[in-house]
């Protein structure tokens, strides 16, 4: 059973940093690309970046560019997602999600991903 299982939310005050993890289980996640997504109250879920299978190609949306950053360690079947410098308006459920490789660079459109992990809360507040 293929599982994606999100950690590492929290409080956080603005300014500080968070690292989620993404870990999957059920299926090797070196062979997908991986993305992350957030939704916040009321709002649609976004993507905000991704990562390839090889880790060789990664994308961010303009809100997190210069402050996020995504890696991967396939020996440990795990992607991460580092997060500086945060603003309240970064608050809201950060989700990763697994899609097979159909071109080399990975994107960020959720209708494409197949294999989605249960979220975790992130919340940026003073």
């Amino acid at each position: 059973q293929r599982q994606l299982v999100e950690s590492g939310g929290g409080l956080v005050q603005p300014g500080g940093s968070l690292r989620l993890s993404c870990a999957a289980s059920g299926f090797t996640a070196d062979y997908y690309h991986i993305g992350w997504f957030r939704q916040a109250p009321g709002k649609e879920r976004e993507g905000i970046s991704c990562i390839s299978t090889s880790g060789g190609t990664t994308d961010y949306a303009d809100s997190v560019k210069g402050r996020f950053t995504i890696s991967r360690d396939n020996a440990k079947n795990t992607v991460y997602l580092q997060m500086n410098r945060l603003k309240p308006e970064d608050t809201g459920v950060y989700y990763c999600a697994a899609r097979a490789p159909v071109q080399p660079m990975c994107d960020m459109g959720a209708l494409r991903y197949g294999y989605w992990g249960q979220g975790t809360q992130v919340t940026v507040s003073s």
